[in-house]
């Protein structure tokens, strides 16, 4: 059995995808994200779930601009303590998911000209100098689907490929891992040649047997083909069963209940406009056709969890928006997940929405760490 690797952590956001990495047993030593109330997050958070500080610390503000750690100073500095985990581990990973509004059709979709577009070939630069043994990087379905996109994208894994990485990629959707979301995002996972060594590729295309399938719980056309239930008029406060046909752990009522979002600490986290209440009680529950005002339907998924950009998520039988909590809860986080009651409900809500679900972090780590254990 190998040692669990040692995990760098770009762009962390409140620290979905790395909490999912450490709870599979892979250690977090260093953690950068530029935006400080993310940063504030991720380490109140921590507190809560009683989990280490990183050995090398919190990055945040200059400090952790990528850009920026691939010269000078601050280039020197990481190079450092990356040749320090090597003395304890041999085995070093990567992870980050670089903010994506600019490949996104719902966001800005300036692509790679775009300033957060720009920091994908920053994370993608700073993987190709510092050379981890293995890396992931997760973004937007649109940076791989889109055409004018796709061409960037490549480019991309053309550098990696220079730099001696075999790559492998998937378009994964957060509910086969159990999420109550249906939730596309591109996954890209690059394991450096000197560590593959040969034995497991597959082809002359750079494939390499991945365990992508292994921590599947069911595969989504299977999940989607459920007798799901559609709209029914909204009722405030209405009881109602789940149906027998359907898997409920997959609903976001099952969630609301296991992670006991109404005594949760972010229960009353959110927003109470002063104008659209009697819109509010005019959408069906369930009805999540339009852009904004999206009524989530108790006994069914949740659609992506994104609550910018004027999306409004409205509580299946509650005259209100859904709460911090609930959010959480359909990120699949757990329920001592805790974001601090001073920040902004605007910052909340936007990193909830722009992690990576935890249940599908924790699958990607163990599949990951399979695949590692096979070169062992």
């Amino acid at each position: 059995m190998i040692e669990y690797p040692t995990i760098f952590s770009f762009f962390a956001g409140a620290g979905f995808l790395d909490l999912g990495f450490e709870t599979t047993g892979y250690k977090i030593a260093y953690v950068n994200e530029i935006f400080p109330p993310f940063m504030s997050a991720y380490r109140y958070a921590r507190e809560m779930l009683k989990l280490p500080e990183p050995e090398y610390g919190y990055h945040q503000g200059e400090d952790a601009d990528v850009g920026k750690l691939i010269q000078g100073n601050a280039a020197q500095k990481l190079q450092e303590l990356i040749q320090d985990a090597r003395k304890q581990n041999p085995i070093i990973g990567f992870i980050g998911g670089p903010p994506c509004p600019d490949f996104s059709v719902g966001g800005k979709n300036k692509g790679h000209l775009g300033e957060n577009g720009q920091l994908s070939l920053a994370y993608i630069q700073l993987i190709c100098q510092k050379l981890p043994d293995f890396f992931l990087f997760e973004n937007v379905k649109g940076l791989w689907k889109t055409k004018k996109h796709r061409l960037f994208y490549e480019s991309l894994k053309q550098q990696l490929q220079r730099a001696g990485y075999i790559l492998t990629e998937r378009l994964i959707n957060a509910i086969e891992y159990g999420v109550p979301q249906d939730r596309e995002r591109i996954i890209l996972i690059g394991v450096h040649r000197n560590l593959i060594q040969d034995k497991l590729i597959t082809d002359h295309t750079d494939n390499f047997n991945f365990p992508w399938l292994e921590y599947i719980k069911n595969h989504k056309n299977k999940i989607l083909a459920y007798p799901w239930l559609k709209t029914e008029p909204f009722q405030e406060n209405s009881v109602t069963h789940c149906p027998e046909n359907i898997p409920q752990e997959l609903t976001v009522e099952y969630w609301f209940l296991k992670n006991n979002v109404v005594h949760h600490p972010n229960g009353k986290h959110y927003f109470q406009p002063r104008s659209a209440i009697t819109k509010f009680t005019t959408i069906d529950e369930g009805d999540d056709s339009r852009k904004s005002f999206k009524r989530l339907h108790r006994w069914r998924y949740s659609p992506t969890a994104c609550y910018g950009n004027n999306e409004v998520h409205l509580h299946p039988y509650k005259i209100r928006r859904i709460s911090v909590a609930e959010a959480l809860a359909i990120q699949s986080l757990p329920a001592n997940f805790i974001l601090p009651e001073n920040m902004s409900l605007t910052n909340m809500f936007k990193t909830v929405g722009n992690g990576v679900p935890y249940l599908a972090s924790q699958a990607l780590a163990q599949s990951i760490l399979e695949f590692l254990v096979l070169l062992n």
